[in-house]
C-alpha cells in the first residue's frame, strides 16, 4: 500500500515539475522566427533591436520554443574584440604618384615588380614638363605581409599640419583595385599642445600593395610607413550600432546617457551638429547611481571644413565593459558642443543565436525575464563537430515580422488569475504526504504479530 502511495506521489512531482517548465508565456518579448539552408543547427544573427529587451546584461533570458512552446538547445555566439591574435608591426616601402594636378583622378603610371611581387619602381606613364607634376599620393607595398591588414601608421613632413584625408585602394596585381574606404589622419596644434592622429583602421583583409589618393590637394610627404597585420584565432563577430539616444546636460561642458539597459558597449558616436566643432573630451561609465564614475576613453572630436567637404571625427573606442550610464565632458577651450546634450550613439559586438531545431516549427525567440537562469550551452556542446568553418555552414534563422511585446508578470489579486491547477496539485501533493504519514504512524503503533 505505501508503495503505491509513493508511485502515485512521485507522479503529482514530476506533473508539477512539468507544470513549472517555462513557457513563451514566462518572457515579456517573443519573436517569431523563420529557418531556412541546412538543419537541424540554425544561427540568428540577433537584431540590437531586440536585444534591447532583454532583462539581462549577459542575455541569460534567451531562449528559443518550437510550435508547441518546447525550449530548444541553444548556444550563444559572442566572440569579443579581444580574441587571441598574433600582431605584428612591418615598416613598408613606399613610392610617390604623381599626377598633372590635383584634380586628376588617377595618376598615369607605370609600375615594376619582381617575379616575387616585390614592388621596384614606380615612374609616370609620360612625360611631363618639369614643375608641372603634383604629388597624388603614394603606393604601400605590403608584398611580404601574409597576414590581414588591420591598421595602416602614416608620418609625414611636421611642417605640414592640418589634416590629411584620402581614399584607400587595395590590390594583388597592380591593374585591379578594390576600394578600402577612406582614411584620415591629421597634426593640430591646440591650445598650445600637438595633437596628432596617426592610425587609420583597415578592413582585416590581405593585399599586396595598398594606394593612397588625396583628393583635392597635394599629398604630403611621407617619411614613415607601418602596416599592422594580425591573424586571429577567431574573427569577432562584427559591431552594431544604436539608433541615437537623447541625452542630459549635468553641467558646464559635462553631459550623461541612459542605455536601455546592461551593455557592453565597444565604441560611441557622439553627433557633432554645427560644423567647425573642436572638442578635446573623455568619456567615463558606471553600472548605476551608487557606483563612482570609471574613466573608459579619451580622444578629440571635430567637424571641420576643408576643402568644402566636412572632416568629422565623431567616434571614441571602449574597453567593452558593460554599463548602464555614460558621461562626456568636454574642453570647453575648443568652443564646447553647445547648451543641450548631444546625441549619442553605441555600438555592441553582434550577437549569433545557435539552436538545434527540434518539434515543428514556426520556432519563436523569447527573452524578457529578470529571474530566469542561463540555459544556454558551449557551442562545442551544442555542436559536436563544432569549428569555425562548420558553424558557418549551418542554416539560417531570421526575424520575421514584429516583436510581441506586453508587460512584465506581475502578482494578481488572489481572488483573480490563480493557477488553480497547480494548487490543486500542490493539495494533492500534500494530502498524500500527511495520508502516508498517517499509515507510517498506524503501522508503528501496531503491536508485534498482530496481523
Amino acid at each position: 500500500m505505501i508503495g503505491k502511495l509513493s508511485v502515485a506521489l512521485a507522479g503529482v512531482c514530476v506533473a508539477l515539475c512539468v507544470g513549472a517548465q517555462e513557457g513563451p508565456a514566462d518572457f515579456t518579448t517573443q519573436v517569431p522566427l523563420a529557418v531556412s539552408g541546412n538543419g537541424p543547427w540554425y544561427r540568428l544573427e540577433l537584431p540590437l533591436a531586440v536585444q534591447l529587451n532583454a532583462r539581462q546584461a549577459d542575455l541569460s533570458d534567451v531562449r528559443v520554443f518550437n510550435a508547441a512552446g518546447e525550449p530548444q538547445a541553444y548556444a550563444l555566439s559572442r566572440q569579443a574584440a579581444s580574441s587571441t591574435e598574433s600582431r605584428s608591426v612591418t615598416d613598408v616601402k613606399w613610392f610617390p604618384l604623381y599626377a598633372a594636378d590635383t584634380r586628376e583622378t588617377l595618376p598615369g603610371v607605370v609600375m615594376k615588380t619582381t617575379t616575387e611581387g616585390t614592388l621596384v619602381e614606380i615612374k609616370p606613364s609620360s612625360v611631363a614638363k618639369p614643375g608641372t607634376q603634383v604629388l597624388r599620393g603614394w603606393v604601400l607595398d605590403a608584398s611580404a605581409i601574409k597576414a590581414p591588414l588591420q591598421q595602416l601608421n602614416l608620418d609625414w613632413s611636421r611642417e605640414q599640419e592640418g589634416f590629411q584625408r584620402f581614399t584607400i585602394e587595395a590590390s594583388d596585381d597592380l591593374q585591379h583595385w578594390e576600394s578600402w574606404g577612406d582614411g584620415q589622419v591629421a597634426r593640430l596644434s591646440f591650445a598650445d599642445e600637438r595633437v596628432e592622429q596617426h592610425d587609420v583602421s583597415l578592413p582585416g583583409q590581405s593585399a599586396r600593395y595598398l594606394r593612397l589618393l588625396w583628393q583635392g590637394q597635394a599629398a604630403p610627404l611621407l617619411t614613415s610607413a607601418k602596416l599592422v597585420s594580425a591573424t586571429r584565432s577567431s574573427l569577432p563577430q562584427p559591431l552594431v550600432w544604436s539608433p541615437p539616444l537623447a541625452g542630459t546636460r549635468l553641467g558646464a561642458g559635462e553631459y550623461s546617457w541612459q542605455l536601455p539597459t546592461g551593455l557592453s558597449a565597444e565604441r560611441v558616436r557622439i553627433e557633432l551638429s554645427q560644423p567647425n566643432t573642436l572638442a578635446p573630451v573623455s568619456v567615463s561609465g558606471r553600472r548605476d547611481n551608487k557606483q563612482t564614475w570609471q574613466p573608459l576613453s579619451s580622444g578629440l572630436l571635430y567637424r571641420l571644413t576643408q576643402n568644402g567637404q566636412d572632416v568629422v571625427q565623431d567616434e571614441l573606442a571602449l574597453p567593452g565593459q558593460v554599463l548602464n550610464q555614460i558621461r562626456l565632458q568636454v574642453d570647453e577651450r575648443g568652443g564646447g558642443l553647445g547648451a543641450e546634450a548631444p546625441a549619442l550613439r553605441f555600438a555592441v559586438r553582434a550577437t549569433q543565436v545557435v539552436f538545434l531545431a527540434r518539434g515543428e516549427p514556426p520556432f519563436t525567440l523569447a527573452l524578457g525575464n529578470a529571474t530566469v537562469k542561463a540555459a544556454n550551452l558551449p557551442l562545442s556542446t551544442l555542436i559536436p563537430d563544432y569549428s569555425a568553418e562548420r558553424l558557418k555552414s549551418l542554416g539560417q534563422a531570421k526575424v520575421v515580422g514584429a516583436a510581441v511585446v506586453k508587460a512584465p508578470a506581475v502578482t494578481v489579486a488572489p481572488e483573480e488569475g490563480r493557477d488553480w491547477k497547480k494548487l490543486g496539485l500542490w493539495a494533492v501533493l500534500l494530502l498524500g504526504v500527511a495520508a502516508l504519514g498517517a499509515m507510517a504512524y498506524s503501522l508503528l503503533r501496531k503491536p508485534q504479530g498482530q496481523p
